[in-house]
């Protein structure tokens, strides 16, 4: 039987991180060494220094599938199954063959390759994991359509992080090591942002580290290894639902704070009857600061809560179990035996066990008082069958009596007992037991007619009637709770979903759980107070006005109009109140950034404007008095030459000024109120020629790249095309002689972007943060270059327009101002404007 081959993957971040590298050099590596490598399929994407690696290495050269008339190649599997080396590189495991291959995806290629036995070394990149595609997409946007199942990678034998830090990444790709210059600027501002890289090298980074955990559980299932192996220090803290769990929890969160990498899991063990779960409100608490103190929450059902407690303990390999000291009193404790903190320390083996003491320890001086699960109309028709089938077996029976039918009657009566414990409880039973017993005394039993006890074994019949009928009812009253519990359970589950379900579907959350409240509870009415205002209301308020009142926060009341609510049903009560509770601070968040949002946005503009041209008002002044002064003091002996000179400047200074004191206007609009900020779904392309025409800028001096297609943005298209002035200028005074600047735009997930880059000396890193500083260019005191807006202004007007202006390396020298802006939808596109995020009132003047 042929051997199956070793699969080896190499797992990458992103294009670039050098996979394909690495697999080159492991096989010359392996072939140094006397193994048979070939290559099956490398794409060296023209890379200088991969093509340079592979070169040494067998070929198997690829086979020619035609599609629609163009010639593909694609690994040729016969080919490498017939040479049959004894190492195949495979690159690009997550690849899609062309359209006629024998398998739709490499991947099955390499499967096929291992099964004929020969070792396969491949590569794959961490978006393309079947179980991570929603994740990456949400991360780039961009999503992808090539993927590998888990299944299969998690077969390979071996898998390897090929790493690199994401700022090197992007240096390779400025440089050219990765794409062609063309594909440069693009890659970097969407796929390959420093941000994505960094969530795409941790995301690697995880899944191989679970990946990691898998094996060694595996490995220790497979050599029956129950001993714990602290590869890092994992806690595990026993939740009941109870007030002591967040003191359980900060515990555990500070043991496992005190080693490098520690993890800490909370687990809630569930009983099989589900009799007793804890408060539902209290665990939903409990759950959110678990994922406050970075840890995990589980929930485990088993019949046995302290073995299932260790179990799971070994299945996560903890080192640490942390309980909290029993809330049961002594007595309790000395009738029923070890608590599940005394089991668990026996039980636990080689895993640290810590007590942990707390407010509600040993509190209960006694056991929980006995109350029947059934109902009060099942305990009366108890009586009623012992009373009415008491008189009706004893006539039956003395029918047919006799001196050998004692045993008969003995049974008779207690089968009676048994009928009376299962339809009535406790109660009826003990009452059927006691009157069956006398009856039988003064009936049936030598001397009849008299209740008196002879022997001790007539004696002991009878306290066996009262042990059977207790046993009986004891199972009976069991099975009533447990009914009780499941339809209980049931309730509240769906109780839950359709909670969740209102919400999901949309419906205004508040309202949705007032409704939901008095359908569940069957309330004539329900309302929520907030202050003094009635915000959400279901049914109408009981005539007197009474109510049970239920605060929420300091504020907010939810009044429940009707019936007090029975103990079980306040435990689903606390679950809602805990979500109204949610809902409200969610709403009330919501109103605060409406409200401050139009500030923020007047604040943005005002202080952008007021910094700036403050800067800057002095100087068109200053050179048009100098200007005015030198003509006046000149008088007619001035040349002409230097006359036109003089005017020019006034001309220029007092134009410039003119500017400022327009800008100026539009600060004291925006002061009184009266300036408001356009949202408008507007092409760039429609603020970009506006911008190039009042520059006077042709086709020799701006190349334009406009690939953002039909999609629209929302801006102001007036501040929008002042930004974009500014920023052309700008770039159009740093460019070199007959370089061009470029502007593109693009679309990236949920923005808009617009490019615009120069070739020019470019800003160093330690003074990115100055050009942004009001009107600040390097130290350039040309006052014939017009003063413009400045980038703080420009910055200003694109942040009060939700967008965002950055500024960025141009890959090969120079800079790059990346304007970005909130894609806007088909609806606003076809309705052109949107709503208008109002700075003050009135209109734009």
């Amino acid at each position: 039987m042929t051997r199956r081959g070793r699969l080896r993957v190499l797992l990458g971040a992103a294009p670039g991180v050098g996979k394909t590298f690495s697999m080159l050099e492991e096989g010359r590596r392996l072939g140094a060494e006397g193994r048979d490598v070939v290559i099956g399929v490398v794409e060296t994407h023209g890379r200088a220094a991969t093509a340079a690696m592979a070169e040494g290495i067998p070929v198997v050269p690829r086979a020619r599938v035609s599609h629609r008339g163009v010639a593909l190649e694609e690994m040729d599997l016969d080919a490498v199954r017939q040479r049959m080396p004894q190492v195949a590189l495979v690159d690009e495991l997550a690849h899609t063959n062309a359209p006629g291959s024998r398998n739709a995806k490499r991947w099955q290629d390499v499967d096929e390759l291992l099964a004929a036995g020969i070792d396969v070394i491949s590569t794959l990149n961490i978006q393309h994991i079947e179980s991570l595609n929603d994740v990456v997409e949400q991360i780039t946007g961009v999503p992808q359509r090539e993927t590998v199942p888990d299944s299969f990678l998690r077969s390979a034998d071996q898998i390897e992080v090929v790493d690199l830090a994401p700022q090197a990444l992007r240096d390779r790709l400025a440089v050219g090591a990765v794409y062609p210059a063309e594909r440069i600027d693009a890659a970097l501002s969407n796929y390959f942002r420093l941000g994505n890289l960094t969530a795409l090298r941790e995301l690697a980074l995880i899944w191989l580290a679970d990946e990691v955990d898998q094996a060694l559980q595996g490995y220790r299932q497979a050599h029956g290894i129950d001993s714990r192996w602290e590869a890092r220090e994992r806690v595990v803290v026993a939740l009941t639902g109870g007030p002591e769990g967040e003191t359980l929890l900060r515990r555990g969160a500070r043991i496992a704070a005190r080693s490098a990498g520690g993890e800490l899991i909370a687990v809630h063990v569930t009983s099989q009857d589900g009799l007793h779960s804890g408060s539902p409100a209290a665990l939903a608490e409990q759950r959110a600061l678990v994922e406050k103190l970075n840890g995990t929450y589980h929930q485990v059902v088993g019949e046995d809560i302290p073995t299932a407690l260790v179990e799971f303990a070994r299945s996560v390999n903890a080192t640490q179990l942390v309980l909290g000291a029993s809330r049961r009193g002594r007595l309790a404790a000395l009738l029923t035996g070890p608590g599940i903190g005394a089991t668990v320390v026996r039980e636990s083996g080689d895993i640290d066990v810590h007590m942990v003491n707390h407010a509600a320890a040993g509190r209960r001086p006694a056991l929980p008082p006995l109350t029947g699960a059934l109902t009060r109309k099942r305990r009366i028709l108890g009586f009623v069958v012992a009373l009415v089938g008491g008189p009706i077996l004893t006539a039956l029976l003395s029918l047919f009596r006799s001196v050998d039918s004692i045993t008969t009657d003995v049974l008779s009566f207690q089968l009676l007992v048994v009928i009376v414990a299962l339809v009535g409880g406790l109660w009826p039973a003990l009452f059927a037991a006691v009157l069956s017993g006398i009856t039988l005394d003064f009936l049936f039993i030598e001397p009849l007619y008299t209740v008196h006890i002879h022997e001790g074994h007539h004696l002991l019949a009878l306290v066996l009637y009262v042990v059977i009928a207790s046993l009986v009812s004891f199972i009976v009253d069991r099975a009533a709770r447990y009914t009780r519990a499941a339809r209980r359970s049931a309730a509240e589950s769906e109780l839950i979903e359709t909670i969740a379900g209102s919400v999901l579907r949309g419906e205004n959350a508040i309202q949705a759980l007032v409704d939901r409240v008095r359908e569940a509870f069957q309330l004539p009415g329900v309302r929520l107070v907030v202050g003094d205002e009635v915000v959400a209301r279901a049914g109408e308020p009981l005539p007197d006005g009474r109510f049970t009142g239920i605060p929420l926060t300091d504020d907010a009341v939810l009044e429940l109009h009707g019936a007090d609510l029975a103990a079980s049903e306040r435990r689903l009560l606390g679950v809602v109140t805990a979500q109204l509770r949610a809902a409200l601070d969610t709403e009330r968040l919501e109103k605060t950034a409406q409200q401050i949002e139009p500030i923020a946005a007047s604040d943005r503009v005002r202080g952008a404007l007021l910094s700036a041209l403050s800067h800057d008002l002095r100087r068109p002044l200053a050179a048009a008095s100098a200007a005015v002064g030198g003509l006046r003091a000149a008088g007619p002996e001035l040349a002409a030459a230097d006359r036109q000179e003089l005017l020019e400047t006034a001309d220029e200074s007092l134009t410039a000024l003119g500017a400022l004191l327009t800008d100026l206007l539009d600060v004291s609009r925006l002061q009184t109120g009266v300036l408001t900020i356009a949202d408008i779904a507007t092409d760039p392309a429609e603020a970009i020629a506006p911008a190039l025409d009042e520059l006077q800028l042709g086709p020799a001096d701006v190349t334009l790249a406009l690939q953002h297609g039909d999609a629209v943005a929302h801006a102001d298209p007036v501040l929008l095309q002042r930004v974009l002035v500014n920023l052309l200028a700008n770039a159009h005074r740093y460019a070199p002689a007959g370089v061009p600047v470029h502007v593109s735009t693009s679309t990236f997930g949920d923005r808009l972007e617009i490019r615009i880059v120069d070739r020019g000396p470019g800003v160093p890193a330690e003074k990115k943060d100055d050009i942004f500083v009001p009107f600040q260019r390097l130290g350039d005191t040309d006052n014939s270059s017009g003063l413009g807006l400045g980038l703080a202004l420009s910055r200003g007007f694109i942040e009060a327009m939700h967008g965002t202006l950055t500024s960025e390396d141009t890959p090969g020298g120079g800079l790059t101002m990346v304007i970005a802006l909130r894609a806007a939808s088909e609806t606003d596109a076809t309705a052109g404007v949107a709503a208008d995020v109002s700075v003050g009132k009135g209109e734009r003047a």
